[in-house]
Parts: C-alpha cells; sequence; structure tokens
C-alpha cells in the first residue's frame, strides 16, 4: 500500500505553529546558496523549494531545487539534514547512496507505504526511488534523455519530456505529469511497465465527459490521487480537473481555461486561474491548489460550489508572517502538503522558504 496509507503513521507528528490562523516561515532563511547539509530550520538555506510532503513518522520532505537536493525536516528537534543530492548538478546512476548522487533539478518528492521515496527530476527527464532500508537510489522511469518512446514497454527505457509532478495509489501505480510530451503516464510498480492514461500529440484543453486515454491534455503539471480519483492542475490549461479511474473519464472541475484571477466567492467553474503548479486534497475533499503565477493558495469546495483564496494576496513579494494568510505576500509558489491537523505547507519558492498556516474551515 503506498502514499494515502502512511497518512496514519502521521497522527502524533505535526509542525509546530504559534497559531492556526496566521502564516509563517518554518524552515529556510530567505536565501539560497548552499551552506550546508544539516542544522536548525532557521539557518541552513533552502534554494527554490518545490515539492513538499509529509512522511513517514511526521518528518517533512522538500525537493529544493537550485542546490539539487530533497530535505527532511524533523518537527520535534526543528532540524533538517539532506537526504538526497549532493548538492552537484548532474545525473549519477543507479547503485550508489541517495546523498552522494548528483542530481537536476528535483521537482516533487512522494512516499510509499513502506517508506521508500520518490521523487522527480525534471531536468534528467527521471523518477528516482530512494530504498528505506538501504538508502541506496534507483531509476523508476526515464532513461535521463529527453524524447517521447517506451510506452507499453519498460519504464526505464522510456523517454520523459522534463516531468514535474507525481503521485502513488495503494495499488502500486506510478503516476507522472509527462509535462513536456502533454501526457500523463503510469508505471506499474510490480511490472515496471509504463503507458499513457491520458494525452495524444494535440495541445489542447479536454473535453469535460471524455475518456482521457488517448485524448488530449494541456499541460498537466501537478498530480494528487485519492480514492480512486486523480487529480490534475493544468499549467498552460489554466484548470483544474479529475480522472475518475472508475470510467476512464476526465471531468472538469475549475478554471475557465483563460488565464487570469477572478472567481473568487463564485462557481469554480467559472473562475480564473494563472499557471497553476500544485494541487492536494484536504480530509474535508476540498482541492487545494497553487497558483502559481497569482501567487496565492486557492481553495476549491465541491460541496458549496465555491472557490476562494486562503493565502496569498495576488502580488508578488514576502510579507506577513505572524499575521493572517491571506494579506500575505508570496513569490511564485510551487508544491504543496498538508498534515492531519490541516496545517497546510507551501514552498514559497521565490522567498526560499517554506510556509504554513491552516486555511478556515
Amino acid at each position: 500500500m503506498f502514499h494515502t496509507v502512511i497518512t496514519g503513521l502521521l497522527m502524533m507528528f505535526v509542525l509546530p505553529l504559534a497559531a492556526a490562523e496566521k502564516i509563517d516561515s518554518a524552515i529556510g532563511t530567505g536565501r539560497p546558496v548552499n551552506n550546508g547539509d544539516f542544522g536548525s530550520a532557521n539557518s541552513v538555506n533552502i534554494g527554490q523549494p518545490f515539492g513538499v510532503e509529509v512522511g513517514p513518522r511526521g518528518a517533512m520532505y522538500i525537493t529544493e531545487v537550485e542546490n539539487h537536493r530533497v530535505i527532511k525536516y524533523l518537527p520535534k528537534t526543528g532540524k533538517v539534514r539532506t537526504v538526497a543530492g549532493n548538492g552537484k548538478k548532474g545525473l549519477t546512476r543507479d547503485g550508489g547512496l541517495a546523498i552522494e548522487a548528483a542530481l537536476n533539478e528535483p521537482y516533487e518528492v512522494r512516499f510509499a507505504g513502506n517508506g521508500d521515496m520518490y521523487f522527480v527530476e525534471m531536468k534528467n527527464h527521471m523518477v528516482r526511488k530512494v530504498d528505506a532500508k538501504t538508502q541506496i537510489i534507483s531509476t523508476v522511469a526515464g532513461t535521463g534523455e529527453r524524447g517521447l518512446s517506451g510506452d507499453d514497454g519498460p519504464a526505464i527505457n522510456a523517454r520523459l519530456n522534463n516531468p514535474h509532478s507525481i503521485t502513488l495509489d495503494n495499488k502500486g501505480n506510478l503516476y507522472i505529469a509527462d509535462i513536456g510530451n502533454h501526457r500523463i503516464r503510469k508505471v506499474d510498480l510490480v511490472s515496471g511497465m509504463i503507458q499513457s492514461i491520458a494525452g495524444n500529440d494535440q495541445r489542447l484543453l479536454p473535453q469535460d465527459g471524455q475518456l482521457a486515454k488517448g485524448n488530449s491534455i494541456l499541460g498537466p503539471r501537478a498530480l494528487f490521487y485519492r480514492d480512486n480519483i486523480l487529480w490534475i492542475a493544468l499549467r498552460e490549461g489554466h484548470s483544474v480537473w479529475k480522472l475518475d479511474f472508475s470510467d476512464g473519464r476526465l471531468w472538469h472541475i475549475a478554471g475557465t481555461g483563460a488565464k487570469g484571477y477572478s472567481g473568487d466567492g463564485g462557481s469554480p467553474i467559472k473562475a480564473t486561474f494563472d499557471g497553476p503548479k500544485g494541487i492536494v486534497v484536504d480530509k474535508q475533499g476540498r482541492i487545494l491548489v497553487v497558483d502559481t503565477e497569482n501567487h496565492a493558495i486557492r481553495r476549491i469546495d465541491l460541496v458549496q460550489n465555491k472557490i476562494a483564496t486562503v493565502a496569498g494576496n495576488g502580488v508578488a513579494g514576502f510579507s506577513g508572517d505572524g499575521g493572517l494568510a491571506v494579506e500575505a505576500t508570496m513569490s511564485r509558489p510551487h508544491g504543496i502538503g498538508i498534515d492531519l491537523r490541516g496545517r497546510i505547507y507551501v514552498g514559497d519558492t521565490n522567498n526560499h522558504v517554506i510556509r504554513v498556516f491552516k486555511a478556515p474551515k
């Protein structure tokens, strides 16, 4: 059992926050230059954090694009340390320790139920795995060369094109947002085989209710799996969709497809986004979207049929710590994760920090 299963292990381990309704910069200094692999969270620099994920035993994991590392944060100690990447840009092949490997822009990180860590190396066009017991790195998908090939064959022989996001289901499958190919790929982690489950050579928005396989999908940037549904944020498509595996169809959730920043308080379908690059679903079933170029976090409530901004004020900047999340400024945020107490973690990328807040009920 994979990503969704491990959340049950996290109940007792949460990131401290002074006041639930406030926003704070919990990790990082605001400076990007690599100044070490371990230390206190407020002294170790984190350069361009993208993916943010809560992993086994409540640790938080961050993909650090500028310094080509994956960082682990322990809430109980307030310490961070590198768990993958030696800080140098490059490509180290399989078989060595993850912390000794050269990486090239890790974008997102996820965990299997057994603690194995999976992450995307966007510029190496690969998905990698770190074994929980040995800490050895291996390749799950991609050859290291950019392209489109390999469907219905071994994933390690397939070519990807700037993969950005991954997610795991509870059936042993890995899903890849192969954004440069405008496809979503699926890897069976038991057989190692890969296939395209959405997308084709046409760079067009999907049609509501159409079959995903073989039909267009425009810029799939962020993925999140829960309860047999794959939630998808489209970067070029400025919208949010879901792929329901019970019928294999894509359903339109939010965004008109036009670039903009509008719609709060109204129907999600009529809202506009600008390059959304992160997505997660909370325990109430509400979808949180990182509206990156609007420097905001939006929340979609399908029961109430409403969308709202829950963090960021739409202006790029770095302000607001200790105040209300909706009054703060961020700068091109990317990744997003949630713990079981509802605290939301955001990679505030150009500010080189992780912001933490709790959205209103």
